[in-house]
């Protein structure tokens, strides 16, 4: 019940007026988000490349329904790259299409993905596309089609909650694909999603052992694991072992600011560590999914009010 008070706050224009002049709410976000500014966010990451961590650093942002604000999006990815590139750094470029005109357009949008893309290449950079809410899957997925059939080296986050999630990954085979796997932090209704999270739980694992398999193998998929749950960490730990994966052939993922200890433990074992990395002031709808993720995130909320 909490999950879904935070998923549908969200999405409130009301609630977000009134969390982000809220002192306490700011100040929580401090450990989840990196800061508002690009500067902010390259200094976190020097921190974890020197521990050992890689990054994907996202320039926060979404549902935008103006071409200069999408266009403004995209010239700050631009910018981040040059900046990534002319420091050497052990980082990924993470972004949602509707940030860059989904909801205006779908050329456009690809346009300003391409655009993207195309100087990301020329850095050797990869560039990660974030999945939104189901109604985003199938164009999302055909923007990832595209740009991974121009030659770019993407990665397309999947969601374990999602019934369909088992064939997307089975269609996406051929192309080689580079798949973010997550549970998925959207208020999706019982008609496309497992409501209870037993069952998302299961399901992420099968998901996880499906890329995996030696088919998914030998057609190239690389597999990022994405989740602090424990559970799932060591399924994943568990497959890898019995099959003889290399640790080169995949890689986790976690948020900024959530079980940093457990980054640098499976780091220090030889595994990649990546770290989702955000920065801006468009913070809010990322901050309350970080809540509805975690019980524990609330407490900590309530503590900061607390103190005030």
């Amino acid at each position: 019940m909490l999950r879904k008070v935070f998923l549908r706050l969200s999405t409130s224009q009301t609630a977000e007026r009134f969390i982000t002049r809220f002192p306490p709410s700011r100040r929580m976000t401090r450990r989840f988000v990196a800061g508002d500014t690009m500067s902010e966010a390259l200094e976190v990451v020097r921190t974890l490349n020197r521990q050992g961590l890689w990054a994907a650093i996202d320039f926060l942002g979404e549902s935008v329904f103006e071409r200069e604000t999408a266009q403004a999006h995209m010239n700050e990815y631009l910018r981040l790259l040059e900046a990534i590139a002319r420091e050497g750094l052990q980082a990924d470029i993470s972004l949602k299409p509707t940030a860059l005109g989904l909801d205006i357009d779908f050329e456009f949008c690809y346009e300003n993905l391409h655009t993207i893309a195309a100087r990301a290449h020329q850095y050797g950079i990869r560039v990660e596309i974030d999945m939104e809410s189901h109604p985003y899957v199938d164009p999302t997925l055909a923007l990832y089609r595209r740009l991974r059939e121009a030659g770019f080296d993407v990665l397309v986050a999947l969601q374990a909650y999602l019934y369909r999630t088992e064939q997307d990954i089975r269609d996406l085979m051929p192309l080689a694909p580079r798949i973010r796997l997550v549970k998925g932090a959207y208020d999706e209704p019982p008609s496309v999603a497992f409501p209870a999270k037993a069952d998302v739980d299961a399901n992420f694992v099968r998901l996880m052992r499906l890329m995996f398999s030696p088919e998914a193998r030998e057609q190239g998929v690389y597999p990022a694991i994405a989740s602090h749950d424990e559970k799932m960490i060591a399924a994943t730990l568990d497959e890898v072992r019995a099959q003889g994966i290399p640790a080169d052939a995949f890689e986790f993922q976690m948020i900024y600011g959530i079980r940093t200890k457990r980054q640098l433990e499976l780091a220090e074992q030889g595994y990649r560590m990546r770290v989702y990395v955000p920065y801006g002031t468009h913070w809010y709808p990322y901050f309350m999914r970080r809540l509805a993720e975690r019980p524990a995130n609330v407490i900590f909320l309530l503590k900061n009010i607390v103190r005030g």
